[in-house]
């Protein structure tokens, strides 16, 4: 038998209003910083590699160790705050990429969990509509049998174990 409910922990209600909610304030307190750059600005503007990163972090150093140094020129009220947005923004990332995978990973077991069980739902229309009254049952059958194209119509046991890798979906792509 295949294994189903590798997470029987659901949100609740509650828990989607708040997690919905919270992920619309946080939308609109970013939502006045938006820029919707075009494929041609991402590129121009671009991210600054891991060596200019580098040179940004010393320079901000000598600013605030050696301040007698700075370039006149520089708005040091502008690049402190870049700065700062910056550094926020790069932790805020990872925090949001860290809830995002956690978020894939749960959403990977429930999707499994729905497949196998979906499985076993057409394994058992298919016996029953081997019974005495299994054309009750026959609607239902050719409806699933759309979803097994390569088994005339009868599951062969990798379908029926579930066939693809652990993590994909039915159409090998991960989910």
């Amino acid at each position: 038998m295949a294994v189903i409910d590798l997470n029987n922990q659901h949100f609740s209600p509650e828990d989607r209003t708040a997690i919905n909610d919270s992920l619309a304030a946080i939308e609109a307190i970013v939502a006045p910083y938006s820029r919707n750059l075009t494929r041609a600005q991402r590129q121009k503007y671009g991210s600054i590699n891991e060596k200019n990163k580098l040179l940004v972090n010393k320079v901000n150093d000598y600013h605030s160790n050696q301040p007698a140094l700075d370039c006149p020129d520089t708005d040091w009220t502008e690049f402190t705050n870049d700065m700062l947005d910056r550094k926020f923004i790069e932790g805020t990332n990872l925090r949001l990429n860290t809830l995002t995978y956690t978020l894939e990973s749960i959403k990977i077991m429930h999707d499994y969990d729905n497949y196998q069980a979906a499985l076993l739902e057409n394994k058992y229309t298919t016996y029953k509509l081997s019974t005495p009254n299994g054309s009750d049952w026959q609607t239902k059958h050719e409806e699933l049998q759309q979803f097994f194209p390569n088994t005339g119509g009868h599951n062969n046991n990798e379908e029926e174990e579930g066939g693809e890798e652990e993590g994909e979906g039915t159409d090998g792509q991960a989910t």
